[in-house]
């Protein structure tokens, strides 16, 4: 193979890759006019409920917020996302389950959970794993998480999931515990469960999944600001800080 075949093969992959990025960012971005200084920074979070790192990576993203005493300032919206869509509603045992998805040994499972427990006590987000801790269906979550949007309760709803499944040991895909979630954070538990047997609810939910799916979300958390700029994983403080406050200058 020539050197001058590889150059021009480097070339042409290089702007598929430049094109591919320009779609998928006008897919999930609307460009319009400049931003006033009132609008707030919209911050689409597409996550799951059991995902230790969009945990460590919204308690991160909320500290930025409060350093920076901008909580006024900012609109958070939450996207369903599932991490194990072919999970039994009945759930497995976690350790079996990430042992065999993973390829990790018992020691080696125990290991990454000891750094991601030192990781969320240093986020300020306990987690408690445990020998009969299991992996989930989260789909019902997803459902009364859509509900909650209507009242503006997504993140309450969702922080409240996060605790109840990570440091509670409850079983989130329990309807009785669901029910008790919910009513928790103030909303209407008899109303929210009836979504999760109303197809049109269902729908709408499987719809959005493979909504963000298909525009390439493949790992959580991902996080879209102000439908231009996309951070994957859980950043630092200072990474989401300096962040906002481009956004915010941006208004000014």
């Amino acid at each position: 193979m020539s050197l001058k075949y590889i150059k021009i093969k480097r070339e042409n992959m290089t702007k598929i890759i430049k094109i591919t990025l320009i779609i998928m960012l006008s897919m999930i971005s609307t460009l319009g006019a400049d931003l006033k200084s009132e609008e707030k920074i919209k911050i689409d979070i597409v996550s799951d409920v059991v995902c230790p790192w969009c945990a460590i990576g919204y308690q991160r993203l909320n500290q930025a917020i409060n350093e920076l005493d901008i909580k006024d300032k900012v609109e958070i919206e939450w996207h369903p996302f599932q991490l194990n869509p072919n999970m039994p509603r009945e759930g497995q045992n976690a350790d079996k389950y990430l042992m065999k998805k993973l390829r990790l040994s018992k020691d080696e499972l125990v290991q990454k959970r000891k750094s991601v427990s030192k990781i969320g006590d240093e986020s300020g987000f306990k987690f408690d794993y445990f020998a009969k801790m299991k992996k989930v269906n989260t789909f019902n979550a997803h459902i009364l998480l859509d509900y909650a949007k209507d009242f503006n309760k997504q993140t309450e709803l969702k922080v409240r999931l996060q605790n109840a499944y990570f440091n509670e040991r409850k079983d989130i895909n329990d309807r009785n515990v669901l029910f008790l979630e919910v009513e928790s954070v103030g909303l209407n538990a008899v109303e929210a469960m009836k979504r999760l047997d109303n197809k049109i609810a269902i729908k709408r939910v499987e719809k959005e999944e493979k909504y963000w799916r298909d525009r390439g979300v493949f790992a959580v958390p991902t996080m879209i600001f102000d439908n231009t700029i996309v951070r994957r994983g859980a950043n630092q403080v200072a990474v989401y800080k300096e962040l906002l406050i481009g956004l915010i200058d941006k208004r000014k």
